[in-house]
């Protein structure tokens, strides 16, 4: 992916290239835009894309040997080769394939979650092989995602899936299922994290938002005998009162969604705060419906400083939003209790 400058009606501003797709760019190009985002002024994908370039007369093709297309039917759709297909090298782990055993899957749903929870797991416990899934809720190409490129370069994040018509994962999955497996078999995975892409959509109504795949991929885990733990949505900064606290993103999708026990992990917040949280629990009733935790996630910060990471959530650091931060220390502190059976 190479991010580049572009003069549209006399005005220069960023746009992306997708090098496997449209080819090199080079200064002096003349390519043809996708200019909806900033039109609209999206926040996470508010960028051009290159769809074209006329300066790119040929451009490689992939030599993989996969037949399985993603983005399918359009007419950007790309080859790639699934971990699960029949000239994959895993094909029979697949078939073979009986149980997770008890493997854990840590499930969020912002992409913001990622690099705290697993940069905190790797600081509590640094010869940890974390795997990263990236669903097809937000962004498609992987490559989008900065934060990845980071995690990988500090070797925090070993490898990563990308499931459904997600694209660009060191393994490539079908669906949900088989990338949750393809982490066990193929990856070897520790640890996974399961979390969408850059850009959560949401329309402000009770069932309109990407994020609510939290809960079949939940499901997914436990059916697949696997342990699941789910990161809530939690915070006091954000201004909309729906996202006050415990978001309506998780009261939804772990009280109405997810059909399952999971285990779901709080941080240990001040007083007015963690009573906020704690009547929330109980009036949604989840305290009987999931295997309620209580972390300390402060240590989150000795981690992202650690490993040189500015991570920020819908414009906020860590200063600006705690309890979202100390959320995610919590699931991280909780998920190293889980693997060495001390919850």
């Amino acid at each position: 992916m190479t991010w580049i400058i572009v003069e549209v009606e006399g005005v220069n501003t960023k746009a992306v290239n997708y090098n496997f797709m449209t080819g090199y760019v080079d200064i002096g190009d003349k390519v043809v835009l996708n200019t909806t985002a900033v039109e609209l002024g999206l926040g996470t994908g508010g960028y051009h894309f290159v769809i074209y370039n006329y300066n790119n007369k040929s451009k490689e093709t992939s030599e993989e040997l996969g037949h399985i297309m993603k983005l399918r039917y359009t007419p950007i759709q790309l080859k790639c080769l699934a971990a699960e297909e029949q000239k994959s090298k895993y094909h029979d782990a697949f078939k073979d394939f009986k149980d997770l055993n008890g493997s854990l899957y840590i499930v969020g749903t912002l992409h913001s979650m990622l690099a705290p929870i697993a940069a905190m797991l790797k600081w509590l416990k640094p010869e940890l092989n974390i795997s990263y899934i990236m669903t097809d809720a937000g962004a498609l190409p992987l490559h989008f995602s900065k934060t990845i490129k980071i995690l990988k370069e500090k070797d925090i994040i070993k490898n990563t899936i990308t499931v459904g018509h997600a694209f660009g994962g060191d393994f490539e999955c079908i669906n949900i299922y088989t990338g949750i497996i393809a982490a066990k078999v193929a990856a070897k995975s520790d640890v996974t994290i399961i979390t969408m892409g850059p850009g959560i959509v949401g329309t402000g109504t009770k069932y309109g938002f990407s994020g609510i795949e939290q809960g079949y991929i939940i499901d997914a885990v436990n059916k697949l005998g696997g342990q699941s733990l789910a990161v809530p949505r939690i915070s006091f900064a954000d201004k909309r009162e729906r996202h006050k606290g415990i978001s309506h993103h998780t009261l939804t999708t772990l009280n109405e969604v997810t059909n399952t026990k999971t285990n779901l992990v709080f941080p240990v917040l001040d007083e007015m705060h963690a009573e906020f949280i704690n009547t929330q629990i109980r009036e949604s009733n989840m305290n009987n419906q999931h295997n309620i935790i209580f972390e300390d996630g402060k240590d989150v910060l000795k981690a992202l400083k650690h490993y040189q990471l500015e991570i920020k959530t819908m414009g906020r650091g860590y200063y600006d939003d705690e309890a979202f931060f100390l959320t995610l220390g919590a699931a991280a502190k909780a998920g190293i209790k889980l693997l060495d059976n001390a919850l």
